[in-house]
């Protein structure tokens, strides 16, 4: 009588004793005994190992992991549009993995995670991205006054390369000397 066991427990003999270990897998096994009409049958009985003892360890290891970063993007209006800018530099976070490990004869039969402990949060890569359109005309009148080495009253005795068509009020610094009388208004 022939019986398969596997991954359960097999009763081993050594030096007289019998004990019991962890098979992992464990092919045919004849039994002592079985009647002569089994296919596999044996009528000796099957061999003893002398002095050899299994050895079961147990120990914990640990391991670390990356746990990689997120980025994110935010918009901010006083950029101007288009440009972006690392603002938080991103770092990678770290995990210690815990395995209860089970070697057996040495070699490892079995492993168990048993704990995960987050050693470092990761950091968060955050990039700022402009959203303030920028204008071509100068600040320092009403109106648009295009943006140029130098501009001029339309119809006016000026060469440009840039001219306006007024009135226009000047409400900071006259830098284009539009304003000739000094009263505000330029291009009247």
């Amino acid at each position: 009588m022939l019986g398969r066991l596997v991954g359960w427990f097999a009763a081993l003999s050594t030096i007289g004793k019998v004990g019991l270990v962890t098979a992992a897998s464990v092919g045919t096994i004849a039994v002592v005994g079985a009647p002569s009409n089994s296919p596999n049958s044996s009528s000796q009985p099957a061999p003893t190992v002398q002095g050899e003892q299994t050895k079961i360890e147990k120990k914990n290891e640990t391991k670390t992991e990356p746990i990689p970063f997120e980025s994110k993007t935010v918009d901010d209006p006083t950029l101007a549009s288009g440009t972006e800018k690392v603002t938080t530099e991103g770092v990678d976070g770290i995990k210690t993995l815990t395995y209860d490990v089970t070697f057996t004869n040495g070699v490892e039969t079995d492993r168990r995670q048993i704990k995960v402990e987050i050693t470092r949060q990761p950091v968060t890569n955050i990039i700022t991205r402009g959203t303030k359109v920028i204008s071509n005309c100068d600040p320092n009148y009403t109106g648009c006054v295009p943006i140029a080495s130098d501009v001029d009253c339309a119809g006016g005795s000026g060469n440009g390369p840039a001219y306006v068509s007024g009135p226009i009020s000047v409400i900071g610094s006259d830098i284009y000397d539009l304003d000739r009388d000094n009263d505000g208004i330029a291009c009247e």
